[in-house]
């Protein structure tokens, strides 16, 4: 990914959130929109910057830049978190287990989420490319610019890549710690 520079200014995190028991929903139009208006609410509150993102059924991956001298993104993935439920409880009702409901937690995504912090231009690259690559990865689609659930094309607009960069080949053996 050869022409992709920005300066990394605040701190730079990649994550990885599933759905709980890895359902397959994240994809389904109300909770895409539940989670896009759920982002929208959290960044007038809390700002941050989504660099790059791929909602996959079960579990997303997306890069964050959070401004100078704030490294708090678990308050920003509680909200999200909370946010998305409740506006598709009706139409995802969940078995709660006692667990759960003792901490008042849906059951929609997994408790935990996994985050990396982005230490530089070319740890970033790789990320980027992996969260494009993922539905390729997962035999999703035959390219990324298949799988409408990036910010692939943002990417290809910006020039960062061709339109047919992606495809099977080029995901091969696409790895990260």
């Amino acid at each position: 990914m050869p022409c992709y520079r920005r300066s990394l200014t605040g701190t730079t995190y990649f994550f990885t959130v599933a759905t709980h028991r890895r359902r397959p929903i994240l994809c389904d139009d109300p909770v895409r929109l539940a989670r896009r208006h759920a982002i929208e609410r959290v960044r007038l509150r809390l700002p941050f910057t989504t660099d790059a993102m791929v909602l996959m059924p079960d579990h997303l991956h997306c890069i964050w830049t959070l401004p100078d001298g704030d490294i708090n993104f678990s308050s920003r993935w509680v909200q999200i978190k909370h946010h998305v439920p409740y506006h598709c409880r009706k139409l995802y009702p969940m078995t709660m287990s006692e667990s759960r409901t003792r901490r008042r937690t849906a059951a929609i995504w997994q408790r935990r989420f996994w985050e990396h912090r982005i230490r530089d231009e070319t740890d970033m690259e790789r990320h980027v490319d992996y969260i494009h690559a993922n539905p390729v990865k997962h035999g999703l689609v035959d390219a990324a610019s298949d799988w409408p659930y990036s910010t692939f094309g943002r990417f290809v607009r910006a020039g960062v890549y061709s339109e047919d960069w992606g495809g099977n080949p080029a995901c091969d053996g696409m790895q990260f710690e």
